[in-house]
């Protein structure tokens, strides 16, 4: 199916962009790059087209979805309660990869997963941003993959995993961090992080001025995606390396395995490899994650032994999408 558009992600093709918009009006499905990862996209008010979009991904009815959003207008409409100073620090984060759990406004009840609550953020990429101005309507988007599968970063991989399920694919080239939004929540005097992403906890705690605890422990059906399910996984088994020296106690040992690691570590190693980049630079390591786990399923390996990272800044967000993905093992 033809259905893979390019364009130039800093100025997106108008024609292009206005025969997406109309997709979404009519209820059809886009997908489209975000500065996180790739999304897929339908109209956020419409049950019939949100539910489109747990049909493509087999993705459980339960897990809800983020209402991607390009005006603080639009926050008022899907969003209720919403406390001045938390909009007021909105105002100066968005656009960004940071999504909120807000009290649900006017929005369906198949895009927050049957929920009292909505998850809300407005992405720092003019293509979705673009889509949602002309299309006029806040737009429900996950990652544009299969369900539990990693997150696409590339348009190819979202051809890979979806294709004929999607009325459009706009190629804008990589996405720029590799890793979803943070969730978070306002809970009394403190925020939770429901789902570490690409800004940090030291971001959060210092933007907010508030207590913040990482949290997926909350009581009921999951009140952001990410929380309750296996995610981000390759097919293949993957296992987490509790420390450099246990990796290289395997390499020795040989064996049918690839080790997902850092430049630094694939010096030391005598193993075959796939590099996720340096641990100087955890953004080049984020960006490269996802593409590695595919990579993993491509490969002639049994299975994947990954290095671990230190879980702080964007590493927690890593270091969170590398335990979904081994269950812990």
């Amino acid at each position: 199916m033809n259905n893979v558009v390019k364009v130039n992600p800093l100025n997106p093709d108008k024609d292009v962009m206005e025969r997406a918009a109309n997709i979404i009006k009519r209820g059809g499905l886009v997908a489209f790059p975000t500065e996180t990862v790739y999304g897929l996209g339908a109209n956020a008010k419409s049950d019939d087209s949100c539910g489109k979009i747990y049909i493509a991904k087999g993705r459980p009815s339960d897990n809800p979805l983020i209402v991607h959003i390009s005006s603080m207008e639009q926050l008022y409409d899907v969003a209720s309660r919403i406390p001045d100073f938390i909009a007021e620090k909105l105002h100066t984060i968005w656009p960004g990869p940071l999504t909120v759990v807000l009290p649900k406004g006017n929005i369906g009840k198949v895009a927050t997963g049957g929920l009292d609550t909505v998850a809300v953020r407005m992405p720092a990429h003019k293509v979705p941003l673009d889509l949602i101005r002309r299309s006029g309507l806040p737009i429900a988007a996950p990652s544009a993959n299969r369900s539990g599968k990693p997150s696409p970063v590339y348009a190819s991989e979202v051809r890979e995993d979806l294709d004929e399920r999607v009325d459009m694919i706009i190629d804008g080239g990589p996405a720029f961090f590799g890793v979803e939004s943070t969730v978070i929540m306002f809970k009394e005097e403190e925020i939770l992080i429901l789902r570490p992403g690409a800004f940090s906890a030291e971001d959060i705690k210092e933007i907010f001025g508030m207590k913040v605890t990482v949290s997926s422990n909350l009581e009921g059906a999951p009140r952001a995606p990410g929380m309750k399910y296996r995610h981000y996984a390759p097919s293949k088994k993957m296992f987490l390396a509790d420390s450099e020296e246990y990796i290289q106690q395997k390499c020795r040992q040989r064996g049918n395995f690839v080790v997902l690691c850092s430049y630094e570590l694939s010096r030391k190693i005598d193993c075959p490899t796939i590099l996720l980049g340096s641990r100087k630079d955890l953004y080049e390591v984020a960006r490269n994650l996802f593409p590695s786990f595919r990579k993993l399923d491509k490969s002639e390996y049994e299975y994947g032994i990954i290095e671990p990272f230190e879980e702080k800044g964007i590493g927690l967000a890593i270091m969170n999408r590398i335990k979904k993905a081994t269950e812990g093992k």
